[in-house]
């Protein structure tokens, strides 16, 4: 690679996260906008800080839109395509979507690397939008100091089978289909101190689509509320289910799945910016119980790319779906808490 910096990651200037703003800053504005036309065929919006948007075009069909993008976390600019563009397929699985079309988003710095880099990030993309059954249909691109790379993805639903974050119902059971992370590997990668393993199983839970996940759902039947665990982490995406759905999410600390080996990167050292938000965000909205492993809670905030889907199903689906997600070769299947009636201002309990 030529250029005045060695590593795709130097020309990022953040790790271990999407650079996300926070989701309480964006809904500070999002409230001084004007307010929206109303509109019967707008059937998810931001109101609930969804996934993706659903907009109905017909008798039992609707849209599903999202866009997503961020700089790289790892060196490979093949893997780094990949990683982009499965994180940006998630959100319309996160609606019980099927992702239609996609249009790349790059920002490149074409006069400190070649544009064989971009060739490869685009390749990587193209692979998982292949994988999803998805086509490539154009995009747009600028020349920027940074790499910055992701989709704007177009999606097809039943709008009677559309699945939010909002409908959770007390007493459903929660269950993960990835592992937690990937915010601390990647974050050890850019300062130089990740086995190259460990990155590696990074990646493979990284580039795993999303579609497993909902194929489970879908196949095991009685799910209500569906997310998938990205920059805000595992809490801040549990919480905003809590939220929309009007419960209290409980989660179970010592079940939660991690990347096999990423224990010795969960320290202060690799917190990311967003660590630190995602905590502060949930500030006044979290209980915290005695006796809980104050490093393993750490995953609670670690902000995750293209991470996995926080189901919330009822109880009796629980071992059908867990079943469902093994058989598709899931890398989790776990079953991590548990829907609660409402706690006052708590959203989300560590337990």
């Amino acid at each position: 690679m030529s250029g005045r910096k060695e590593r795709l990651t130097d020309f990022a200037n953040c790790a271990g996260c999407a650079g996300k703003l926070s989701s309480q800053g964006v809904a500070q504005i999002l409230r001084t906008l004007p307010p929206r036309p109303a509109d019967p065929n707008l059937l998810v919006g931001t109101e609930t800080s969804d996934d993706a948007g659903v907009y109905r075009i017909a008798d039992g069909l609707a849209l599903v839109q999202t866009v997503d993008f961020f700089p790289p976390l790892v060196d490979d600019p093949f893997q780094f395509g990949q990683i982009a563009a499965t994180n940006a397929l998630s959100d319309v699985y996160a609606m019980n979507g099927r992702p239609l079309t996609v249009l790349n988003i790059v920002g490149f710095p074409d006069e400190d690397l070649p544009l064989e880099v971009l060739g490869e990030i685009l390749r990587g993309a193209a692979d998982r939008v292949s994988a999803a059954g998805a086509v490539t249909v154009g995009g747009h691109s600028l020349r920027d100091t940074e790499i910055k790379f992701g989709l704007s993805v177009t999606g097809l639903v039943d709008p009677a089978a559309v699945l939010t974050n909002a409908g959770a119902r007390v007493g459903d059971v929660l269950v993960l289909t990835k592992p937690l992370g990937t915010g601390f590997i990647t974050t050890a990668n850019k300062k130089g101190e990740c086995p190259a393993d460990l990155l590696q199983r990074a990646v493979a839970s990284m580039t795993q689509l999303n579609v497993i996940g909902r194929d489970a759902a879908r196949a095991a039947g009685g799910a209500h509320a569906l997310t998938d665990i990205t920059g805000f982490g595992l809490g801040g995406h549990a919480a905003e289910m809590a939220e929309g759905s009007g419960v209290t999410v409980a989660l179970d600390v010592a079940r939660l799945p991690v990347i096999e080996g990423s224990e010795s990167l969960a320290i202060p050292r690799f917190h990311t910016r967003a660590y630190k938000t995602n905590r502060a965000h949930l500030e006044g909205r979290l209980e915290i119980s005695d006796g809980v492993d104050a490093q393993r809670a750490d995953y609670v905030f670690d902000p995750q790319t293209s991470g996995g889907l926080l189901i919330a199903i009822a109880p009796d689906r629980v071992e059908r779906l867990v079943a469902e997600l093994r058989r598709l070769g899931a890398l989790a299947a776990a079953v991590v808490g548990s829907v609660l009636t409402r706690r006052g201002s708590t959203a989300v309990i560590l337990r």
